[in-house]
C-alpha cells in the first residue's frame, strides 16, 4: 500500500503530498500522521498539497479531521499550496477547513507555524 512521508523538522512535522490522494490514501495518512504526532510531540504540522490538483469532499473532511486531530494532540496545522481551481472547489463544496491556517508556499506556512506555536523568529532546529 501507498505511504506518504512525514519528515520531523524541528519541533515541525513535514508532509508533502506527491500524489493524488485517494480515499484509502487519506484514512492511511491520517493514522501515520496520528502516530508521529504521539510519538514526536511535535507542535506543528505543515501540509504541502501542490501536487493535488483534485479535492473532494471526502479528502477536504479528511483534511480538517487531520487538524482536528493535531489541535487534540496541541500542534497547530498550516496547509500551503494549494491551487485556485482547488479553492474554487472547496468553496463551491462549502467546505471551509476549520482549524487548518492556509498559506501559499512552504516558507509563508514555516512563519505561520512559527507564530501559532509562539516560536516567531526561530529558525528550525537541526536535529
Amino acid at each position: 500500500m501507498e505511504q506518504i512521508p512525514i519528515l520531523s523538522l524541528g519541533e515541525f512535522l513535514l508532509v508533502t503530498i506527491q500524489v493524488e490522494l485517494h480515499d484509502q490514501l487519506a484514512m492511511r495518512l491520517q493514522e501515520d500522521l496520528t502516530e508521529k504526532l504521539a510519538h514526536t510531540h511535535a507542535k506543528g504540522v505543515l501540509i504541502d498539497i501542490s501536487a493535488l490538483e483534485i479535492v473532494d469532499s471526502f479528502i477536504g473532511r479528511s483534511l480538517a479531521h487531520i487538524a482536528s486531530i493535531a489541535r487534540i494532540m496541541d500542534a497547530a496545522t498550516v496547509l500551503v499550496g494549494m491551487r485556485p481551481a482547488v479553492a474554487i472547489t472547496l468553496v463551491e463544496l462549502g467546505m471551509s477547513l476549520r482549524g487548518i491556517r492556509t498559506a501559499l508556499n512552504m516558507d509563508k506556512g514555516m512563519q505561520l507555524l512559527r507564530e501559532a506555536t509562539g516560536r516567531a523568529g526561530m529558525a528550525p532546529s537541526r536535529s
